[in-house]
């Protein structure tokens, strides 16, 4: 019996990817779709970086077109991904060789936004994608320490810096370019906001797929001028379930919907505590804060993460959990967490300005 493509097109329309749940048709997933007498050979192009399942996937496709086309030879199905850029608040600049800009914030600190930050990021770089670090604390920076990396950055041409690496991310944070973790930063706003615009935009980003702010905890000027000057895809908020924290989460929330920023989940931090000595599991900080948050507001619950001393100890040796544990269950959570905003970031609006020419009038 012969095949055509669009047998395969209407058997792939019944089958659904289980990150985005839904079909891969809709999805726009199928790719050159080849049939060669009884077999049988198709691309699955996702949107979203997800290595780590890439062979389930696979098997899954490779298994319904069996059932779905009894009468066929070989199936083959060859699975990848391809991260493009998406739409940012309108009238801000775009960042040389970045795609999408994740800002990762807190309405107060002391929430584990910064840990949180770092792990999401190594868990896009292990699922594949081209990842940046961006430390924007300048009173507090703590990514030079949770990534392991000392040394200052260099300029190859005295205009851009290039991006120090670690863990496989590249980085960049004002905690390279001060001698001694003890000399403080006394700076006033404007400083503050200069500076950090020059770190984002004179630093020699290469190829990114996604760049991770780690924003400074508050919701005050430093803050809302990020959020009105950086072109951010899309936002995650830290919390913890206290009752205090998800307050000023809330408030967090307001400033990016303030600015036109899409918020892309909640991830709530040390939501229940596993004692080390006898494993007994207790909500400390309250039960349920953060999905209810997620409910008022429409926005989505990415996950929840315990509190572990394991988190703390690995971030502060400069081997946070996704590369010291990554076959780990805390590892686990962050890979899903991080697989889930891929996929509503791929989920948005792209962005089509690299399509169109660039049209110069000149005066001859």
């Amino acid at each position: 019996m012969a095949f055509t493509e669009a047998d395969i097109q209407n058997a792939m329309k019944q089958l659904t990817d289980p990150n985005t749940k839904k079909d891969f048709v809709a999805c726009k997933s199928v790719k050159n779709i080849k049939v060669n007498g009884n077999d049988v050979s198709l691309d699955i192009l996702l949107g979203y970086p997800a290595k780590s399942v890439w062979s389930e996937i696979q098997a899954m496709v490779e298994n319904h077109l069996r059932s779905a086309l009894p009468d066929a030879g070989k199936i083959t199905a060859n699975v990848s991904s391809k991260v493009v850029s998406h739409a940012v608040q309108r009238g801000v600049k775009l960042v040389d060789g970045v795609k999408n800009i994740i800002a990762v914030a807190s309405g107060k600190g002391g929430v584990g936004k910064s840990t949180t930050a770092v792990n999401l990021a190594l868990a896009l770089a292990a699922e594949g994608a081209r990842v940046g670090m961006l430390d924007t604390d300048i009173y507090g920076p703590s990514q030079p320490t949770m990534l392991g990396i000392s040394g200052q950055p260099e300029s190859l041409d005295g205009k851009f810096m290039e991006p120090m690496l670690g863990h496989g991310l590249q980085a960049m944070s004002i905690g390279f370019m001060v001698e001694g973790k003890d000399v403080p930063m006394v700076w006033r706003g404007p400083m503050v906001t200069q500076a950090l615009d020059q770190m984002l935009r004179q630093t020699r980003w290469d190829g990114l797929d996604y760049l991770v702010l780690d924003l400074p905890p508050g919701t005050g000027d430093i803050q809302l001028t990020l959020a009105q000057k950086v072109p951010v895809t899309g936002a995650v908020i830290v919390t913890t379930p206290q009752d205090i924290a998800l307050m000023d989460a809330r408030k967090g929330l307001k400033m990016f919907e303030k600015v036109d920023v899409k918020i892309l989940g909640i991830v709530e931090n040390m939501s229940t505590h596993i004692c080390s000595k006898c494993g007994h599991e207790e909500h400390i900080f309250g039960a349920g804060g953060g999905e209810k948050m997620c409910k008022d507001y429409g926005v989505e619950f990415l996950g929840s993460l315990p509190l572990d001393i394991h988190i703390r100890e690995q971030a502060d040796s400069g081997n946070p959990t996704v590369v010291a544990d990554p076959d780990g269950a805390i590892a686990k959570v962050y890979k899903q967490i991080a697989r889930r905003l891929a996929v509503k970031i791929a989920d948005m609006a792209q962005d089509h300005s690299a399509v169109f020419p660039k049209i110069v009038v000149q005066n001859t």
